[in-house]
């Protein structure tokens, strides 16, 4: 049976408009006025908004770190990406040194076989490049449809690489037709800084951010866009949490560079403030970039609204604090770095942002959806409402108030990044390929029905319907 939804307000990147939606077979295959029949199951949108679905472009599900596993995998990641509103995350395959790329990636679909309720990606981590890798990469492509490599630029000694790494990396992906993200802050500083701060005996989680501050996040996001300009090639730069750093990216786009930023909703709403938290709650905030003083917020929200940056990623990373955040108690870089945000990042970027008069509808649907769907080649298939696209349908009623908290979300983490925060705004069903994962607020999804996707190249459309807007930049 078909569906229709009706009496909504469709909000794209580009369009705000009453019509129907028509949806069979897992896609939208009109658009207009009085298109229902008798037959049809309608879904009564009225006094809502009805969205593409979210994409996540930033999730690291049962991912191994600092001898631990965060602790939400793809089932409870996805769930809860989907009662956000979020109908497609892409996730980082971690890779080894020494080790074919096949085998991370195989370990990655292990991973949320039979798990993920919505449909998922893959980015590839790349830490090292040489002969032996440079002949792996073309197949990553052509057979998984991974068109993204990450690079680190933090972390020493586990995940950084070094400069000649992401430099033949910008150069790879220029020839294959791939996207280069880094996490873009100087390790090596960071190194001397930590142990510095150890030795003089701070171990309080506040030195997790002091011994990270942004001008090493400006330094390292500065220098990889010089690099990607003389590659030549494409960079997206990761989690961007502070003012130095959107300057440089907007240096680097003004000389005409091939550069991209993300943000994330933690920084956009949370301050350095957080990790002073006494009886050790602030290492429930430790992840990297570190949060920074409250003028940054404000800063993010206009490279945003002036599209210096252009999309909001969850950087969804979730430890338990009772028996994972603890271990670092006496010694900040034993906190398992990360957060649970992948639940709240739609409503908070609306709530914050379209209610509070900083960004449009229009940009909310782009920076959440659109973008990232044309960035990461799964434009128009994804991130759009057009004939021939997925049904991924958000139906999203803007008035809805409530305060966000562990108690209520769905995700297996035992504490909310975002705790007591009051909200406006609320997905209230969520359909992905035509069907409903939540609907009317509950779950009815099943895990392992999300299909795995593989992407386009960069720059690319991702299958031929020409009927389907063009890809625009």
């Amino acid at each position: 049976m078909r569906k229709v939804i009706q009496n909504g307000v469709i909000v794209t990147a580009a369009d705000t408009y009453e019509a129907e939606i028509i949806i069979e077979g897992g896609k939208i295959v009109a658009i207009g006025t009085n298109l229902a029949t008798s037959s049809d199951e309608v879904i009564d949108a009225k006094g809502c908004y009805v969205f593409p679905g979210a994409i996540d472009p930033h999730t690291h599900l049962d991912m191994p770190f600092g001898g631990t596993v965060t602790k939400d995998d793809f089932e409870s990641g996805t769930i809860a990406a989907a009662f956000g509103g979020t109908t497609t995350v892409i996730d980082f395959c971690l890779t080894q040194k020494g080790k074919p790329i096949q085998d991370a990636i195989e370990t990655w679909h292990a991973k949320s076989k039979d798990k993920a309720v919505i449909d998922y990606s893959f980015h590839l981590m790349i830490s090292e490049i040489n002969e032996d890798v440079l002949a792996q990469l073309p197949v990553v492509i052509d057979n998984e449809g991974i068109t993204s490599f990450k690079v680190f630029m933090a972390y020493k000694n586990v995940f950084q690489a070094d400069d000649e790494t992401l430099f033949r990396t910008l150069i790879t992906a220029r020839e294959l037709g791939a996207l280069v993200m880094v996490h873009a802050e100087n390790g090596d500083v960071i190194d001397y800084l930590t142990k510095k701060a150890l030795a003089d005996g701070n171990t309080d989680p506040i030195y997790h951010a002091l011994t990270r501050p942004p001008e090493i996040e400006g330094e390292a996001t500065g220098r990889a866009a010089q690099l990607t300009g003389l590659a030549n090639s494409q960079l997206y730069v990761v989690h961007v949490s502070c003012g130095d750093a959107v300057e440089k990216i907007a240096e680097a786009r003004n000389k005409g560079f091939d550069v991209w930023g993300e943000t994330c909703p933690q920084y956009l709403v949370l301050d350095q403030t957080y990790l002073e938290k006494p009886n050790f709650e602030g290492a429930k905030y430790v992840w990297s970039p570190p949060l920074r003083e409250k003028h940054h917020q404000e800063l993010l929200w206009n490279a945003l609204r002036n599209g210096q940056l252009q999309t909001l990623g969850s950087d969804q990373c979730s430890f338990d604090f009772n028996g994972q955040k603890d271990l670092g108690r006496g010694d900040f870089t034993k906190i398992p770095n990360g957060g649970p945000t992948i639940e709240d990042r739609v409503s908070i970027l609306f709530s914050e942002g379209v209610k509070k008069g900083r960004i449009t509808l229009n940009q909310f649907v782009d920076i959440t959806s659109t973008r990232i769907s044309k960035l990461f080649g799964l434009f128009p298939h994804k991130g759009t409402i057009a004939v021939g696209a997925d049904a991924d349908i958000v139906i999203f009623d803007p008035n809805i108030e409530r305060v966000i908290s562990a108690s209520t979300h769905h995700l297996a983490v035992d504490y909310s990044a975002f705790e007591g925060m009051k909200v406006t705004g609320e997905p209230v069903s969520v359909l992905s390929r035509g069907e409903f994962v939540v609907k009317d607020k509950q779950f009815v999804g099943k895990p392992g029905r999300g299909h795995y996707i593989k992407r386009a190249k960069y720059g690319e459309l991702r299958g031929d319907q020409d009927q389907l807007e063009e890809l625009s930049y």
